[in-house]
């Protein structure tokens, strides 16, 4: 990326996945730009037509977006001949915290072919469960989505998942167990579960859930955590988790989309 400029143009709050693209960047030798969009003409009516194709006359080389609408990333690079990344679009999908997900499982039990992955939490709003589903599928693992009936969106059968309300019976024989928040934020104000504590008494991963699954089960978690909600501290903080590897990861793996992007590599 030597001489090269990488824009990232976010809609919504991100810490990991903000700060993993500009060190990827930084380290294969690009310049970074962050725009921040709550001081930004967006805040003035903007499109994101409009900023993204006056963005592109200035020269960067690429833009990373995240927006709060499913498909923006797609509108954006139809108006730009540059190269758009997609760092998470409302509910739908997030390629890259997928990609380091897999990468994160494949590092410590190799080939995913047959292997039993449970997704558990907030299916219905998650970009991340959405991309986990269909990398997952493509390399032959079997995977499961749990969570409250409230929670598990209608037809999700036919993106190849078997589903479960309950969590203990889906933890049986599983080698991993991807961990979602509960997002709030996307959920409209609308109660979909009773409280937080009857949501962890029911899905949380804790010590109780862990002692009857097998002693290899992962633990993985695109983050932020909330703690007590859907895993509990000594898990969050134990040697189950493989949270903190999902964090490097992520660098090697958007350096690596950065590279064929903007590298020229094959």
């Amino acid at each position: 990326m030597q001489d090269k400029t990488l824009l990232t143009l976010f809609y919504e709050p991100s810490t990991r996945t903000l700060t993993s693209f500009n060190v990827a960047a930084g380290r294969l030798g690009g310049r970074i730009h962050n725009v921040s969009v709550s001081a930004s003409s967006v805040q003035k009516g903007e499109t994101l037509i409009d900023t993204v194709r006056n963005l592109e006359v200035m020269d960067f080389s690429a833009i990373v977006l995240r927006h709060s609408h499913g498909g923006a990333p797609q509108l954006a690079a139809v108006n730009t001949a540059k190269p758009v990344i997609n760092a998470g679009d409302g509910f739908n999908e997030h390629p890259t915290q997928a990609l380091l997900d897999i990468m994160t499982m494949q590092q410590y039990k190799g080939s995913l072919q047959n292997k039993k992955v449970v997704i558990v939490g907030d299916i219905a709003h998650s970009r991340v469960a959405r991309s986990n589903i269909w990398g997952l599928n493509t390399l032959g693992a079997q995977v499961t989505v749990c969570g409250p009936a409230t929670l598990i969106p209608k037809g999700i059968e036919d993106f190849g998942v078997t589903v479960e309300h309950d969590l203990g019976r889906a933890l049986v024989d599983a080698d991993f167990v991807n961990v979602l928040r509960m997002q709030h934020e996307r959920q409209a104000d609308k109660n979909f579960i009773p409280s937080k504590r009857e949501y962890h008494r029911l899905f949380g991963i804790n010590e109780k859930r862990l002692a009857k699954a097998r002693p290899d089960l992962l633990v993985l978690h695109p983050g932020p955590i909330n703690r007590s909600v859907e895993i509990s501290t000594p898990i969050a903080d134990g040697r189950q988790n493989v949270i903190l590897e999902q964090v490097i990861n992520g660098i090697a793996i958007r350096m690596a989309v950065l590279n064929l992007l903007m590298g020229g590599a094959s």
